[in-house]
């Protein structure tokens, strides 16, 4: 299905499912929503379940400028004004969580609680540092090369050979200039809770529960000390790569369905 939204950008997005709790999925930087197809089956059994394409990724569309997470967060809360969702709990993959934190913290009233995927927040300085001088190559001759070489940091050895195919190819399919915004305002200006000055102030606004997936010990530790409600965790699979969710699609589901089941009784 596709939403016009106001800004002339066409959204395409599934609604599945039904149940009193309502999940938006929302995927990461280079992707699309057919990161959740191993999760859709049984997360629909028991919920409403939609999952978007952000814009510029999958089937939806893009504008020449303003594909941030910023903008992107504005495309959500329209979304679900739109299908009637009074109140949702947003799963957000890397970027995605980035995207459903904003979404906690500047219209928390959407926002039932929250499960963040290995997020692309609060990183130490210097990754964010270095992440920023990765714009040189979004920005140069041969984008597309440079965005499947950033995504080489997302697998270690144990990762399945199609999991990093997969995703090679939707990196291809997205237009370069919305890799190149989206990934700058994950790290520069002032939407950006990329590195740990500017995230810790900012997800400290975060109210509702949260569950967070970690592949770092260290990152898992440092969030947990930033959470507000007492049914907030997290969650760390040592050795996972960055998609931990796609290469363990069956644990993650049960474990966001007990948390699920636990705070809502």
């Amino acid at each position: 299905m596709f939403l016009e939204l106001r800004t002339g950008v066409r959204l395409f997005y599934t609604d599945d499912g039904s149940g009193d709790t309502t999940l938006l999925l929302v995927h990461g930087w280079g992707a699309d929503s057919h990161q959740w197809v191993h999760h859709l089956p049984a997360l629909a059994r028991e919920h409403r379940v939609i999952a978007v394409d952000l814009r510029g990724h999958g089937y939806s569309t893009c504008l020449a400028t303003g594909n941030t997470v910023g903008r992107m967060t504005l495309d959500l809360v329209e979304l679900l004004q739109h299908l009637g969702v009074a109140r949702c709990v947003p799963v957000g993959h890397s970027m995605g969580a980035v995207i459903v934190s904003r979404l906690a913290v500047e219209h928390p009233s959407l926002v039932a609680a929250l499960v963040a995927v290995d997020p692309g927040y609060g990183f130490p300085e210097r990754v964010g540092a270095l992440s920023l001088r990765l714009l040189d190559g979004l920005r140069g001759p041969d984008p597309r090369a440079a965005a499947v070489g950033i995504d080489q940091w997302c697998y270690t050895p144990a990762s399945p050979a199609w999991l990093r195919e997969w995703h090679r190819r939707r990196l291809l399919a997205t237009p370069p200039h919305v890799l190149a915004e989206a990934f700058e305002s994950l790290w520069a200006g002032p939407e950006a809770i990329g590195t740990r000055p500017a995230a810790e102030p900012y997800l400290s606004r975060r109210e509702c529960p949260v569950l967070s997936f970690w592949s770092d010990p260290a990152q898992a530790t440092w969030e947990s000390g930033l959470f507000k409600h007492p049914a907030s965790r997290t969650v760390c699979w040592p050795g996972s790569g960055h998609r931990l969710h796609e290469e363990r699609p069956a644990e993650f589901t049960l474990v966001v369905s007990q948390w699920l089941a636990s705070i809502h009784g």
